[in-house]
């Protein structure tokens, strides 16, 4: 979503500057006069096509600008996991206690000072954001090996998901520096 929003304001951007740039342009062609004559006005009202065009062009804008709001609203977290039953139902896990549990699980891990766990995707199949940040001497490529051997391959199974796969960011512990004595 942020790719679109970003993508939205700078196509939005581009166009209102150069709308700016054409009314600054065609105001210079002669001081005094008014940018639209009463004839550049009035040249398109008998027109059969031009009320119908500008109608449809307004109406999908609007259509686009109410779908871009709605979209900002949608929630971003799973509220639940469809945890996946052998009689073929299908059971409710909580979203926030699998996140929960996957950041003890991830904190408990040697090297790791703090975790956050962001569940997203579909109820039947979530996706997880890990982010890590480790100890000054921990090691990058051990502790992610250990997340996902560990941590979690533990929290697939137990909820009985098929698969559970992760995004993971590693970020350094800020720390002084070290004095030798």
């Amino acid at each position: 979503m942020r790719i679109a929003n970003r993508l939205l304001l700078g196509v939005l951007g581009a166009a209102l500057m150069g709308a700016g740039a054409v009314t600054l342009l065609a105001g210079r062609r002669s001081p005094g006069t008014v940018l639209l004559t009463r004839a550049d006005r009035v040249r398109w009202r008998d027109e059969g096509w031009w009320w119908p065009v500008v109608i449809a062009t307004l109406s999908v804008l609007a259509l686009l600008a109410l779908w871009w709001a709605l979209a900002q609203l949608r929630r971003r977290r799973l509220n639940d996991v469809l945890v996946p039953l052998d009689d073929g139902t299908g059971a409710r896990l909580r979203g926030h206690a699998l996140e929960t549990a996957l950041r003890a699980d991830a904190e408990s891990l040697s090297g790791v000072a703090h975790a956050h766990v962001h569940l997203h995707g579909r109820r039947a199949a979530p996706k997880a954001r890990v982010a890590l940040v480790l100890d000054p001497r921990a090691e990058p490529a051990a502790t992610l090996r250990r997340l996902e051997t560990q941590t979690l391959t533990q929290a697939r199974t137990s909820a009985g998901l098929p698969d559970l796969p992760a995004e993971v960011r590693l970020r350094g512990e800020h720390h002084g520096a070290e004095r030798a004595r």
